[in-house]
């Protein structure tokens, strides 16, 4: 599976960005994909997963109420919408695949990852 990242960029706290991640190579159905991020010098943190055959999700508390995860099964993609971004959001997100349809948060257990987007949110 090759995971293609994108739609990181620069933004202001209180704004929104979306992020997509394209899989490729292989179908996604009974797989789980995950949005991780990582700022220097700390482990990668969980944002959010989704599961791709029964849609079902799970949210970090930190951005629980703010952030969306969604799937476009038709494009192999799939949507990190995030609202009301706080500086503390700042990091490199990551998507990645774990090839079991239960959700993980454990950033071991996804063998695929996309190379990164970087969300910059200034105050």
């Amino acid at each position: 599976v090759q995971l293609q990242a994108s739609g990181g960029g620069l933004v202001q706290a209180g704004g929104s960005r979306r992020l997509s991640c394209a899989a490729s190579g292989r179908t996604l159905s009974g797989y789980t994909m995950g949005w991780f991020r990582q700022v220097p010098g700390k482990e990668r943190e969980f944002v959010v997963a989704i599961s791709w055959r029964s849609g079902s999700t799970h949210y970090a508390d930190s951005v629980k109420g703010r952030f969306t995860i969604s799937r476009d099964n038709a494009k192999n993609t799939v949507y990190l919408q995030m609202n009301s971004l706080k500086p503390e959001d700042t990091a490199v997100y990551y998507c990645a695949v774990r090839t079991l349809p239960t959700i993980s948060t454990r950033a071991l257990e996804y063998g695929y990852w996309g190379q990164g987007t970087q969300v910059t949110v200034s105050s």
